[in-house]
């Protein structure tokens, strides 16, 4: 007698039934992928379109009243300090006695600094020349615009007087004022105006720059 064994399906090979389910799950996922996709970049362009609708025009004025203005409220423009540090002598003396009976010296240490710079309230409108992108500005000229000694660091170094005259009073103030009279005079001849001219000219290159010129000369 033959005996006939049915065959059992394999476990793991998936029915015939299963598997239109499986491919429409599938299907399912890709749409959903490609739908979120589209929709993301639907979002992306409405904030960039939102962007550009609410984003504002910069607009800035380049007419001449405006330059003339911008110049102007920098009023007293401090473009250089000279400081200086030496040792001032200041002395009386008589034309008959000798230093050391009729005489005063005194030696002061001096520190002091000049400052030089620019007023531009003193710009006028005609200074100014504006075409398009490009401006021309006639500066003020340079001046000292400071000079002072610091009183803290300015000391007596040392002081002589005759054994037959009292002490003058007046003879250091005399010092001090010929101690500030030099330092004009050194900073002037180290060239201080026409280094505060040129520091000048580069922070009105800036200012122009910065407020839209592409190209500023001066005369």
């Amino acid at each position: 007698m033959v005996m006939i064994t049915p065959q059992r399906p394999d476990a793991h090979t998936p029915s015939a039934a299963g598997r239109p389910y499986a491919t429409a799950a599938l299907a399912f996922l890709a749409g959903a992928i490609v739908a979120i996709a589209a929709l993301l970049l639907v979002v992306r362009a409405s904030q960039n379109s939102l962007a550009s609708w609410w984003q504002r025009t910069t607009h800035t004025d380049l007419s001449q009243p405006t330059v003339v203005d911008r110049i102007q409220k920098l009023q007293r423009l401090e473009s250089v300090v000279y400081t200086m540090d030496k040792i001032v002598t200041g002395e009386k003396g008589s034309s008959i006695l000798p230093d050391f009976l009729a005489g005063d010296r005194l030696l002061l240490l001096v520190h002091g600094e000049v400052i030089a710079g620019i007023d531009f309230q003193t710009l006028k409108p005609g200074d100014v020349q504006v075409n398009g992108k490009k401006v021309r500005v006639h500066l003020p000229q340079a001046q000292v615009l400071v000079t002072k000694l610091d009183s803290g660091k300015t000391r007596v170094y040392s002081r002589q007087t005759g054994l037959l005259v009292p002490t003058d009073p007046n003879l250091e103030s005399q010092v001090r004022q010929e101690a500030e009279m030099d330092l004009r005079r050194s900073a002037l001849a180290d060239g201080i105006l026409q280094k505060a001219q040129e520091n000048a000219r580069s922070t009105i290159t800036s200012l122009m720059q910065s407020m839209g010129f592409e190209s500023v000369d001066f005369n």
